[in-house]
């Protein structure tokens, strides 16, 4: 009975997520206050009974019980403990479940957390937050019971997607979800804010922690998805502009746009209107990311969903979500206003530039997305969309961004003049310039691509630390250098070191892209590849098993000038339920390089097509991302915004106490 109790328990959880949507939203329409602290226990109820489902799920998985059809589908009596637990979340229905989940426990926190503001801002809040669980528990429950019986029972489940039995598939998912839904707070405070009429800087300050730390979630996320894809999929590439891998890349660039243009807002507040319509298109770009792996619309290996039904489901909820809120933002426009004025060359305008460039780059990466999506539905023909277009249109709009996270922190506020940013830049250009014309001699040949791709990492790097010894400089007299570090805040080395991240993640992409080498061979053991200065001579092959799979396996050695280097150990996985042969791939890493083996297609018993790759530098990629998300910690910390500060805000709480986070990128 422990499904059925958990299928219950998805009901009582839409009761009151209706409860949560209903009650604080009329309170604050009529001015009722016991109804608009109802939300909050109203929310911290669907959060206990979808924890309730969720450990159902779970018990279901862990006992192998094959009578819900949902663990038939995606589990086995083979499969690993710590998969079957994973495998909850590895097909669609299980997936959306924990996709309301962290919907819910994000609704908690704000409401546990966000006790000082004025009530009934919060209490609009928590409604819009709990309309979005409404609409997610609806289609789940409606299209996608986790829950649903199987008659008769399986004797044997069809195991779980090999290519999801991976450490960073476990992962994944909840980091990419917690980014996701993250941004589902900053809509509820723009939608809540324009429904008040209540948008200025205060509003701003409030909605930066949860924007920053979703931000921080989803580059996780995307990370992680880009590293598993590189050692797990076997084709040694860390980015494929796959449809599926677009559509969490892309709101992350409009979040990025968001968090710096919250901050402008509430530093000077302007971009009042912008700030309100980034934190929708956010949102609704995670909704259609959702749509898109759900419809089967795609076929991707990182689609979970192919049932058309539930596609419309998802794009009816999206075009309420998003159309409600323009329509909103429409009738409210007047009251939102254009904010604070400023010159044309000034801090503002440039983040304002950066911002516009951002959200550009993101509707390309949506264009090469939808584009051969949109031709087959209107029965025009089939079309690919591939890293051609992307690189061709993308990576140039980078490049007036990446010029101007190097200028925007060191232009003032207001008013800057070109001449006053040259004169303080200069060493900084210099600098970049002289060191990316020399820095690709130290390759294996000088080539125009790596140096300019250096050129921006560079200049990233120089531009960032002329900001901060221009700071340092500016602190008061007699202090040591360690107090003059401290005058600054942590918002501030987020900030460096998110900016910082971007160098490095450039320095990796430019340098794998221009000097990796791939050989494709034929090869039987005592046979020897030459990559590169390394050599790969395969010993041996032999079969092992694992828990639930066979492999052949090759034994590489790897030496340098005669020197030993590593013994790598690809395999070719044969699962035993689903009968898939899988690659897994060998990886030496290194600060420096990574060596790359992957076995290919069996010609005869002992000969093998095995792909060799060496490449330069690609784990500073991944080091970059993690700067990155390590800079929105820092900001989460910055104690400048954990020290409850008093607003005067018109409220019905005699004070309104704002707190929050700074975000990455403005100090």
């Amino acid at each position: 009975m422990i499904p059925e109790l958990g299928h219950l328990a998805l009901i009582l959880a839409l009761v009151l997520a209706l409860a949560q949507s209903a009650f604080p939203l009329i309170g604050a329409a009529r001015g009722n206050q016991a109804w608009m602290r109802a939300g909050s226990t109203a929310a911290a109820g669907q959060l206990l009974f979808l924890a309730i489902a969720f450990g159902a799920l779970i018990q279901a998985f862990v006992s192998n019980d094959f009578s819900v059809s949902y663990v038939a589908a995606n589990s086995s009596t083979q499969l690993p403990l710590q998969y079957r637990i994973a495998a909850v979340w590895g097909g669609h229905e299980g997936s959306m479940l924990l996709w309301v989940l962290i919907l819910a426990g994000w609704s908690v926190a704000v409401t546990r957390f966000s006790r000082h503001l004025p009530e009934d801002l919060l209490a609009r809040v928590t409604g819009v937050m709990g309309l979005t669980c409404v609409g997610f528990l609806t289609f789940l429950i409606a299209t996608s019971n986790p829950f649903e019986r199987l008659i008769p029972a399986a004797t044997q489940g069809r195991d779980l997607n090999p290519l999801l039995q991976d450490l960073g598939m476990v992962l994944h998912p909840p980091l990419l979800y917690m980014g996701y839904v993250g941004f589902s707070v900053a809509f509820a405070f723009a939608i809540a804010a324009l429904l008040s009429g209540r948008l200025d800087a205060t509003w701003a300050r409030w909605s930066r922690p949860w924007t920053t730390l979703a931000w921080m979630f989803l580059s996780l996320g995307v990370a992680l998805g880009s590293f598993w894809a590189y050692y797990e999929l076997g084709w040694g590439g860390w980015w494929f502009w796959d449809p599926v891998e677009n559509s969490s890349f892309i709101p992350w660039l409009v979040g990025t746009a968001l968090i710096h243009s919250l901050a402008v807002t509430e530093k000077r507040g302007a971009f009042k209107g912008w700030t309100v319509f980034l934190a929708i298109l956010a949102f609704s770009f995670s909704l259609l990311g959702t749509f898109l792996v759900r419809s089967g619309v795609l076929t991707s290996v990182h689609a979970f969903a192919t049932d058309p039904r539930r596609g419309v489901f998802m794009l009816a909820l999206l075009g309420i979500v998003t159309g409600g809120a323009l329509l909103l933002f429409a009738i409210r426009a007047r009251q939102v206003g254009l904010g604070g004025s400023f010159e044309k060359v000034s801090r503002e305008s440039m983040l304002l530039l950066n911002n516009v460039m951002l959200v550009v780059a993101a509707g390309s990466v949506l264009l090469g997305t939808l584009y051969p999506l949109v031709l087959d539905a209107m029965g025009i023909g089939k079309i690919s969309v591939g890293t051609p277009y992307f690189e061709l249109v993308f990576i140039p709009l980078t490049v007036p961004i990446v010029f101007l996270i190097g200028v925007g922190p060191m232009a003032r506020w207001k008013k800057a003049t070109v001449l006053d940013l040259a004169v303080r830049l200069r060493w900084a250009f210099g600098i970049a310039l002289v060191t990316a014309l020399l820095l690709p001699f130290t390759m294996a040949s000088w080539k125009a691509g790596a140096s300019f791709g250096l050129l921006l990492a560079t200049w990233i790097v120089t531009s960032s630390l002329a900001d901060l010894w221009e700071r340092l400089r500016q602190s008061r007299g007699g202090m040591s250098l360690f107090a003059k570090l401290r005058t600054n805040s942590l918002s501030y080395y987020g900030m460096l070191l998110a900016h910082l991240g971007v160098a490095v993640f450039i320095v990796g992409a430019t340098l794998v892209r221009n000097y990796e080498v791939e050989k494709d061979v034929r090869v039987s053991p005592g046979d020897t590849v030459n990559v590169g200065d390394y050599q790969f001579a395969m010993e041996r092959l032999s079969r092992v098993r694992g828990p639930n799979y066979v492999a052949t396996r090759a034994e590489i050695r790897v030496t340098r000038d005669g020197r030993n280097v590593t013994t790598m150990l690809p395999e070719k996985r044969t699962y035993r339920d689903q009968k898939n042969p899988m690659t897994e791939a060998a990886i030496d890493r290194g600060l420096s390089r990574d060596l790359y083996v992957a076995l290919g297609d069996q010609i005869n018993p002992t000969t093998w097509i095995m792909r060799v790759y060496y490449k330069p530098f690609v784990e500073w990629i991944w080091y970059g991302w993690l700067m990155m998300a390590l800079g929105g910690v820092l900001a989460v910390f910055d104690r400048r915004y954990r020290v409850a500060v008093q607003e005067s805000v018109p409220a019905r709480r005699p004070q309104a106490i704002a707190s929050g986070v700074g975000a990455v990128g403005v100090r």
